[in-house]
């Protein structure tokens, strides 16, 4: 059987569902920095990602329909306001292009992975091959530039050695080992994504027209700048660097580019992607303050997703993914 003619399983239109929405809102904020830069090197990088995705776009958009569904409303030029005062300064526009897309590779990554169709499959493919591109182009820019933040560096030993105690779980009060290799990846990357979510939350409180919109944005500044000084202060005790804080990036402009419901779904994709990241970083962790780090920052995520939810939810921001059918209800139609 040709796997074109298959129709569409419920993972696979939830995850081009949820590319179309996501996607759609970074490349709003993609759109109004590449309206601002002024570097030429990083502006061609943005020029290339919005007609990347804009190509991307028309195929999402071709699998849902063909499938009879409603294509999602997303964010457009409605969400968008040019011409606005600067917020960001170019360095961080580039920062904020790196970070999104280490978000499409996982995304592009995990779509592939419940996809069966092959030409769903072709499709991912070639998503993972444009994030992979722009991977490249973010980091080595970001190296010629000096903006790219390596993570700490450690010394090599003479031969492998293995654990010898159950010391090793053991991380309060200076008791335990140094942390090790395998969970610096998730304390690194989790730092880094905090520091983005904590400076987005600080600009966009700044622009945001909604007084409840900009409470919520100030408590999400509060829970991303407590996590990050939580997992600061577990490298700074084995002496390792912490990733620079990217406040001083955004302007004292008060000038709104985007609508208050692109402010508001794009603070609460950040702090959802974040559950992933955070989730791994306590099944990677052996050292119990690890483990009580990541599930702490885990529940504090929670609690401002449920906040998130309700003020979205309240102003009718929040789309709807298809759901299942319910046969209880098409029964009594009967």
């Amino acid at each position: 059987m040709e796997t074109e003619k298959l129709k569409l399983t419920s993972s696979e239109i939830g995850s081009l569902w949820a590319e179309y929405v996501n996607g759609t809102s970074v490349d709003v904020v993609n759109r109004y920095m590449y309206s601002i830069i002024e570097d030429e090197a990083i502006k061609r990088v943005f020029n290339d990602a919005l007609k990347t995705f804009e190509k991307q776009k028309r195929q999402i958009i071709a699998f849902i329909e063909n499938e009879g569904f409603p294509v999602p409303i997303g964010f457009n030029e409605s969400d968008l306001f040019l011409g606005k005062q600067r917020l960001f300064s170019d360095a961080f526009c580039l920062n904020y292009l790196h970070i999104m897309t280490l978000h499409g590779l996982f995304g592009h990554t995990t779509a592939l992975s419940i996809s069966v169709r092959k030409d769903l499959r072709d499709f991912y493919d070639s998503c993972d091959n444009d994030a992979k591109k722009f991977y490249h182009q973010t980091i080595e820019l970001l190296l010629d530039k000096g903006l790219f933040q390596r993570d700490p560096l450690f010394y090599a030993y003479d031969h492998p050695q293995f654990i010898s105690s159950n010391d090793f779980k053991d991380g309060f009060l200076g008791k335990g080992r140094t942390l090790a290799a395998t969970e610096i990846i998730s304390i690194s990357f989790n730092l880094k994504k905090s520091v983005m979510a904590k400076t987005l939350s600080i600009a966009f409180s700044q622009v945001a027209e909604s007084k409840e919109v900009r409470k919520f944005l100030t408590q999400s500044e509060k829970t991303a700048d407590g996590q990050i000084k939580a997992l600061a202060k577990i490298l700074q005790a084995d002496n390792l660097p912490v990733p620079k804080s990217l406040e001083t990036e955004v302007t004292i402009s008060t000038d709104s580019p985007f609508s208050d419901k692109l402010l508001m779904y794009h603070m609460g994709f950040l702090f959802q992607n974040a559950q992933t990241y955070h989730g791994a970083g306590l099944a990677a962790a052996m050292r119990t303050d690890l483990v009580t780090t990541f599930e702490g920052t885990i529940l504090q995520n929670l609690m401002v997703l449920k906040n998130w939810f309700n003020i979205m939810v309240k102003n009718k921001w929040l789309e709807q993914p298809p759901l299942a059918p319910n046969r209880t209800e098409i029964a009594k139609q009967k």
